[in-house]
Parts: C-alpha cells; sequence; structure tokens
C-alpha cells in the first residue's frame, strides 16, 4: 500500500481491518446480542423553524459517496454519470439540489465527493459544468485503496492478467479516515463547518434539511442516522439495532448476520426500520474519536467473499475487507436514529430502479427535488421485475426501450419475463405481466395501453 502511494492512516486502517480478519472475526453481528430499534424520533414531526435552522446550514458540508461504478449494471465508469432523468446524470441533479438549497437559505453548503481513482475524472468532468459549484472546499477528495486478499493463506492476492484486479476499494467505511488522510477534515473545521451529511449519489431522494441540524443541537447530538419503514422488499437491507452489552446504537448488514438469525434479520415485524445510508455527524466529535484511535476507527468488520477477477469464477477466492460509514454510529456516545419518509430514500440500485425514475412516476421540481407525480394516486413508485437475462445490463435496458420508459404512473406492478422491446408513448396500468417464452423479441407496438387488474 505505501509503494501505490497509500497514506500512513490508511495503512492504519487496513492493518486494523486484517488483524480483525486474523483473529477469526468474521463481523458477524447475533440476534442474541441486540434488541430491536424503538420507534425513532420522525423527521415530519420535527418542528418547521427557519430563523433555527438557516445558521446551522451555513455550517454543513454534503458529502456524497460515489466511488462505485455500478457494475452490477455493467458500467465500467462512474456510476454518477448515468442519466437518469429529464436528460439529466445523478451527478446534474445532486449539483442542481445543492444550487438550489444555496439560494433558499444563503448558505455556503459546499458539495464534496469522495470519488475512487476510477471515478474520479468523468465525476469531475460532469461538476465542471456548474461553475457556481466550487465554494471554500475542494470538490472531491480519493478513499483508499487495498489489496484483496487470498481466503486460502490471507495473502495479497497476485493476478500477472490484470494487476488492478489485485486491488479493491476500502468500502464506504473508508470516508472517515480518508477525510483525515486527505487533510480535508482539518481543512472543514478551519473553515467553521461542524456538520457533515453523507449519503450516496445515486440516492437522489437524500437533501440536505435544516430541520435535521435544528434537531442535532437541540439534543446535542454527534451522529444521527436516518432510518425509513422496512417493507418486505427491504427484508434484505441492513438495519439499526440496540447493543445488549451497553445500549449503544449499532449498525447490522446482511453481511454481518450468521446464517441462523437470518429469518430474524429479515423479519420485518421484529425489525421495523431499514438504515438508509443517510447520515449526519458533527465533525468535532469525529475529530476527537480519530485522534483518541491514533487515526483509526474501530469500526465493524465486513468480510466480502469474492473471486479476483469477478467475471471469472474460477479465478482464485479473495476477501474484500470493508466497512461501512453508517457502524460508526456504534462508536458515538450521543447518537440518535431518525425516520424519515421513504421518498428521502430512492436509490437506483438495479436497471428496475431506473426505469422506474425515468417515468413519469416521479418529476423534479423547480429544487430538482423528486416528487412523487401528482398523476400518480399511490404513495410508492409501483413494483418493477426486469428479467434479469434481458435487462441487467444498463446497454440490453437501454436497446429493449429504445423510445423511453413507459408511462408507469398508474401502475402497480410490471413483471417483464423474456426478451420484450416497448415502443413510444405506452402506458402500463394497474398490474400488469409480460411473459415473452418464445425465442423470437416480442416488440410493444407504439402507444400501447397495458392494463391488467389493480
Amino acid at each position: 500500500m505505501r509503494r501505490a502511494g497509500e497514506p500512513d492512516a490508511a495503512v492504519a486502517g487496513f492493518r486494523h481491518r486484517y488483524r480483525q480478519l486474523a483473529a477469526g472475526d468474521d463481523g458477524a453481528i447475533r440476534e442474541s446480542e441486540i434488541d430491536p430499534l424503538e420507534e425513532p424520533t420522525s423527521l415530519e414531526d420535527l418542528p418547521v423553524d427557519q430563523a433555527s435552522r438557516a445558521p446551522a446550514l451555513d455550517r454543513l458540508a454534503v458529502i456524497k459517496i460515489n466511488g462505485g461504478l455500478g457494475t452490477s449494471m455493467g458500467l465500467s465508469r462512474a456510476k454518477g454519470i448515468v442519466v437518469v432523468k429529464d436528460g439529466l446524470s445523478f451527478l446534474d441533479i445532486v449539483a442542481r439540489q445543492v444550487l438550489a438549497a444555496r439560494r433558499r437559505h444563503r448558505a455556503r453548503l459546499p458539495l464534496v465527493l469522495m470519488n475512487s481513482a476510477r471515478t474520479r475524472e468523468d465525476s469531475l468532468a460532469v461538476l465542471d459544468g456548474y461553475p457556481d459549484l466550487p465554494a471554500d472546499l475542494p470538490l472531491d477528495f480519493l478513499q483508499g485503496l487495498e489489496p484483496k486478499l487470498r481466503a486460502d493463506d490471507l495473502r495479497p492476492v497476485s493476478w500477472p492478467a490484470d494487476p488492478a484486479l489485485e486491488w479493491c476499494p476500502a468500502g464506504h467505511g473508508d470516508l472517515f479516515v480518508s477525510l483525515l488522510a486527505s487533510g480535508l477534515l482539518e481543512q472543514m473545521l478551519d473553515r467553521g463547518y461542524e456538520y457533515a451529511f453523507i449519503s450516496n449519489t445515486d440516492n437522489l431522494g437524500a437533501v440536505a434539511d435544516p430541520r435535521v441540524l435544528a434537531w442535532m443541537e437541540a439534543e446535542q447530538l454527534d451522529f444521527v442516522s436516518e432510518q425509513c419503514d422496512r417493507t418486505p422488499a427491504d427484508r434484505k437491507g441492513g438495519h439499526l439495532a440496540r447493543s445488549r452489552r451497553d445500549r449503544r446504537l449499532l449498525l447490522r448488514e446482511t453481511a454481518q448476520t450468521a446464517a441462523e438469525d437470518q429469518a430474524a434479520m429479515q423479519d420485518i415485524t421484529r425489525h421495523r426500520y431499514f438504515h438508509a445510508n443517510n447520515i449526519w455527524l458533527r465533525l468535532p466529535a469525529l475529530a476527537d474519536l480519530l485522534a483518541a484511535g491514533d487515526g483509526v476507527l474501530s469500526l465493524p468488520l465486513i468480510r466480502n467473499e469474492k473471486t479476483v477477477d469477478p467475471t471469472d469464477p474460477s479465478s482464485p477466492a479473495v476477501y474484500q475487507l470493508e466497512s461501512a460509514v453508517g457502524s460508526a454510529i456504534a462508536l458515538f456516545e450521543r447518537a440518535g436514529a431518525l425516520r424519515s419518509p421513504r421518498g428521502r430514500f430512492v436509490p437506483v440500485k438495479t436497471t428496475d430502479d431506473l426505469l422506474t425514475l425515468r417515468s413519469d412516476c416521479f418529476t423534479l421540481d423547480d429544487d430538482a427535488r423528486l416528487q412523487i407525480s401528482s398523476r400518480r394516486r399511490l404513495a410508492d413508485p409501483p413494483y418493477v421485475e426486469l428479467d434479469p437475462d434481458h435487462y441487467k445490463l444498463l446497454d440490453h435496458f437501454e436497446a429493449r426501450f429504445p423510445s423511453g420508459a413507459p408511462s408507469l404512473a398508474e401502475c402497480e406492478r410490471l413483471v417483464v419475463r423474456g426478451e420484450v422491446t416497448f415502443g413510444a408513448e405506452v402506458t402500463v396500468r394497474g398490474s400488469v405481466e409480460i411473459d415473452n417464452a418464445g425465442p423470437a423479441p416480442l416488440r410493444i407496438a407504439d402507444g400501447s395501453l397495458l392494463t391488467g387488474a389493480g
């Protein structure tokens, strides 16, 4: 790592995770060790008070986790540059959201990306299109890289066919150490920033809300994690719980759940909320923790088992050592959970999500905020399931919707099996399933109305 130019703080963080692994730590959080999260304070119940909210917003920095390539959709470039709505990419919309909030609240509100080496150039090129965006902080900092480890002997893997595959990002829990190693944490504190709002670039519902800052200050909280109500579709997502040992909040991800605890973990009547990865953090408290740990935060280990070449299942098995940014909640004595409406969690992890977002289910308001369309009578977007054999990869998806997304404003459920191409101005109403079992592609004609029970 040193030969590759990784800073000492990154090396120390990896050393800590390696020691956890070598000691036999699989990162599992047992159901017997936790209690379900009690009902948290609701964002919608927080008071609207412009006088107390605006000054706090001027001490907030917006940090977007932007190191992902969207490999699950077959991408090899920054996911943030994918066009998602009205001809705009994720990063276009994020930039417009920040600029609108600045104007509305007359706050500095800098936008900072945590990039990986492979997302930096493309992402900053998008932000170059917004000359008013740079503030008094850099536009980005880099997350660390670390070696993949052979699963058999825990040594760094060697892969001469493509040496770049010997390395992996350190996971988004690396954000804290990367802030320190880049010097950005010190810059933020020197320039009067006291808080950071951290979220994923692909979650366009995550916008800075001054009510949260006012609540944090009133309750003297150092760390706040937003939660949303869990539905059956969210049963595999991470969730907060209360440690039985010290009663602190902690985050349990699916990868940290033992096989015998999976049923309890996915029980949405027991664990009623899921972690949206929208995080609010008081920066001086973070600096104190990093100083106490000599630049390292003792976060729970996530041991991801993969092959060194993700496209070749016969390549050597490796471990990628990661941690989750939200797991830091367990390190803060004054931490809280906030129940947020589902509109603050609109991620795009698959082309199913992308189709819904591109459709008329959502609109962008004048502040570039996502809104459920006024034409839609249901509060939530429809359930969409596209055949992964034909739609999983972005280029295949684009080829099968050459004229754009169909109208889904009146759709409750859309399931597509087999190869189906949609024409222009197609409308889907109610609950519709399309099953093309034949070898020939099926084409939905321009202007078609597809209806089903619902």
